[in-house]
This record gives C-alpha cells, structure tokens and sequence, in this order.
C-alpha cells in the first residue's frame, strides 16, 4: 500500500546536467534515452523499508517523461521501473513498491498480475528503527536458508502466503486485520529477518492499543507498521518513539505519482 510521506523530483533539460552516483537515477536518464539535471527532495527515509528507491525510481521517469514529453504511458513507466529496480538489485526486486508508487492505494500482485484493491480508511503508525538494512542482502540470506532447509523455509513461504491472501478479505476490519499482522510478523521472524529494535517497536505499538504490527520491507532493520485505533495513533507513537526510533502518522495514499507544479 501507498503511504502518505512522498519523494519529490524535479527534471530539467541541461546542457552540462549534473552528475549523480545514484544507479536508479542514473538508469532513469539512460532507459529514457535523455541527460538533465536532476533534484529530490525526500520524505521517505532511505533503507528503512519503505520503498524508498522504488519511489524516487517511479518519480524520476514521470519527471523526466513530463520535462522532455515523451508521452509514456503510466503502463510503460511503472514496467521500466521495475526493471530499473531488477537491474540495479540484481534480480532480487518484486515489482510491488514500484506499482504501488506509481498508482497509489492498494495493489495485490501474485505473479504476473496487478490488482488494485477498494481503498481503505487505515489509521497507520511506522515506526522508523534508525537501524539501516541492505535489501539485497536480506533476499540472499533468506535464499540461503531456503537451500538449506526447503522443507522448513518452504512451508513458512507458503503460510505467508496464506495469511497475506486471507488478510486482504479482512480489509475493512482493522481490528481482524492486525491479527493478521500479527502472524505475518511471527512468520517474518522465524524466517530470520527479524531484529531486536524491530521487536521492541512491534511490542511496544501492541501495548499501547494498536490492533496490529508487523516488520515491512525486507528487515533486518528497517521500518515496521502498525494499524490503530483512529484515538490511539498519538500514543503509539509515543510509544514507539521511547523505543529511540522515530514514528511517522500516516494513512494510505490512493493518488499516486503526480505533477505537483510547473517550477
């Protein structure tokens, strides 16, 4: 699901355009076939789990596509980007972040196909670890232990799996929800992307009223996201923020990229 905090980019046609050591920015300006100058403004911190890359990805072609009007569809934009993300993480991205980036709301993706789910009035807290992560290196340890053991890792995928698809029917109950929640992130544990300031955050949202949470992104660090009571978010929050992490209020965001302005 799309969240409210956003990455604003701006894309301007340059004859001397500024260098940039990003490689998804940098693929962006390649794929397109274009150079410009580039500058971001982000909301969203980065490798936190977030989608954070994902978002500047999606921004950058809808920027540089409105800049140099290349008249790309949403369509082709949010397949280019998942194959700038593909590309730079080696293989190892889902095309989710980049989707839910660019159309906004709720979006179920089982393989090829892309649903967007009714949207939701969802009160959410994230609770921002500080702890950094690398995605690319959370993928391969859960790969890992997949050769190792694939009777066990397969069987944990599976009821993931199951959870994730029975949760979507329980969309409009928040509370049934969390509970969900709740079994993704004992499952998300027990295939080892868990961390200690992950718990301490997930526990602490669940004392404090939240009628779930539950780690997002890859883990090992990161963010985690829990589901509130509307009364409850600013106790929550404070909850998790004597945890030494830092908390965002948020709710789903239905809109998606989109122009801000002529600048």
């Amino acid at each position: 699901m799309a969240i409210k905090p956003r990455v604003f980019v701006t894309v301007r046609h340059s004859k001397r355009p500024h260098s940039v050591s990003s490689s998804y920015i940098q693929s962006c300006f390649t794929d397109m076939g274009v150079s410009g100058s580039v500058y971001i403004n982000s909301q969203i911190p980065s490798s936190s789990g977030l989608g954070s890359s994902a978002a500047v990805t999606v921004a950058t072609l809808c920027a540089i596509n409105d800049e140099f009007q290349l008249d790309k569809t949403r369509e082709e934009i949010a397949n280019m980007a998942f194959e700038i993300e593909r590309r730079v993480q080696k293989g190892r991205a889902s095309p989710t972040d980049t989707t839910v980036s660019l159309y906004g709301g709720i979006v179920l993706i089982t393989g090829t196909s892309r649903r967007r789910l009714p949207p939701q009035d969802l009160h959410l807290v994230i609770g921002d670890s500080l702890v950094s992560h690398n995605t690319s290196q959370m993928v391969e340890q859960v790969s890992e232990l997949k050769k190792k053991q694939p009777e066990i890792v397969g069987h944990i995928l599976d009821a993931i799996e199951a959870v994730s698809l029975t949760a979507i029917h329980h969309l409009i109950n928040p509370k049934e929800l969390g509970r969900y929640m709740d079994m993704n992130h004992a499952l998300l544990d027990a295939l080892g992307v868990g961390h200690p300031a992950l718990t301490r955050l997930v526990l602490a949202a669940r004392s404090s009223g939240a009628f779930g949470a539950k780690l997002t992104g890859a883990g090992g660090g990161g963010c985690m996201i829990a589901v509130c009571p509307k009364g409850l978010k600013h106790r929550i929050a404070k909850s998790i923020e004597s945890c030494n992490a830092r908390a965002i209020m948020t709710d789903i965001d239905t809109e998606g990229a989109r122009k801000e302005k002529n600048v």
